[in-house]
């Protein structure tokens, strides 16, 4: 960060080189459109120049999770050698509307090499006027249970799993969190990751919302398009906001990673309150003058490799042990 508080210069240069839209005016049309464009640029090689080169220790393949009513895509890092009763992960890329499994290569590739685990990234169902963040949860938790029921063919061990998302896949994560305490299911630790948390009309009231609110990589018009994709009118939009929930006590320990021009900062800074009001494990990181989806950009933002040290580290804290 320079002394202004402004966003890193690449990330500022890519924003200003971008093509600026009118998110609020988007139809869903145009959104399919804008999505598949972003999407194959995430997925290009070119593009690893600014999203990251993976870890030469891991190999990477798309897999499908064949579910009694649907197929989900998965894309799965493994450590190149030794094999059989590694730790998962569960990883939720962000993005919401827009977004890729294959633009979190640079830090899931490194942790399936470094843990080392078995990290399944979840190509969920994207948002859009048909389908709501609940269908993006519903992948999340599905290939979960897929994968822990199916431990031996997976090479993973289920009492040691853990789930890590980003910004959208954040709030997926946490509410993958609290599911798995409701139900019983084992897991050993959460990352939350920019998460954006509060998705009631509250979400814009938190003061970094106002702050930040044309931050380079999510402004407030981006985040009005996203929840109004997310919960449709007839949802009850608390359902979908663990900052809102009623009780989150016992739930698995949590590394909440925040950089500080985010407009979805205080979503994690309070919800680190709420979680250390309810007894529950919870480690804090701010980075100062990362702006949102920083750990997406390690090409442009300096931040992103101490953030990858960090989860590596509080993974290994709680699937090691």
């Amino acid at each position: 960060m320079d002394d202004t508080g402004m966003p890193p210069l690449g990330i500022r240069l890519l924003h200003a080189l971008g093509k600026e839209r009118d998110w609020s005016a988007m139809t869903a049309e145009e959104l399919v459109v804008h999505r598949e464009a972003e999407n194959r640029k995430r997925a290009s090689r070119l593009a690893r120049v600014v999203t990251g080169f993976p870890d030469r220790g891991a190999t990477i393949r798309w897999q499908e999770v064949v579910l009694p009513d649907r197929v989900v895509r998965v894309r799965v890092h493994r450590r190149t050698t030794g094999h059989g009763g590694l730790p998962l992960v569960l990883h939720v890329h962000g993005g919401g509307f827009v977004g890729t499994a294959a633009q979190s290569d640079w830090v899931n590739s490194h942790l399936a090499a470094r843990l080392p685990a078995v990290v399944v990234s979840v190509e969920h169902r994207l948002l859009d006027p048909t389908t709501p963040l609940a269908a993006a949860v519903d992948d999340g938790w599905d290939v979960l249970r897929h994968v822990v029921e199916h431990a031996a063919d997976w090479g993973v061990d289920p009492a040691r799993t853990a789930v890590f998302g980003e910004s959208n896949g954040g709030v997926i994560a946490a509410l993958l969190a609290i599911r798995a305490k409701e139900s019983g299911a084992p897991l050993r630790a959460q990352v939350l990751v920019n998460p954006v948390l509060d998705l009631t009309a509250t979400a814009f009231d938190h003061p970094s919302m106002v702050e930040h609110a044309h931050s380079p990589t999510l402004n407030a018009a981006q985040m009005r398009l996203y929840l109004r994709l997310a919960v449709p009118p007839e949802s009850d939009p608390r359902a979908v906001s663990p900052l809102l929930a009623d009780d989150l006590g016992g739930l698995a320990p949590a590394l909440v990673v925040v950089p500080t021009l985010d407009p979805v900062a205080d979503h994690g800074r309070r919800y680190v309150d709420r979680l250390r009001e309810s007894g529950t494990p919870v480690r804090l990181t701010e980075h100062v003058g990362a702006p949102h989806a920083f750990l997406s950009t390690p090409g442009l933002v300096r931040h992103a490799k101490a953030a990858r040290a960090e989860i590596a580290g509080f993974l290994r804290d709680h699937l090691t042990a």
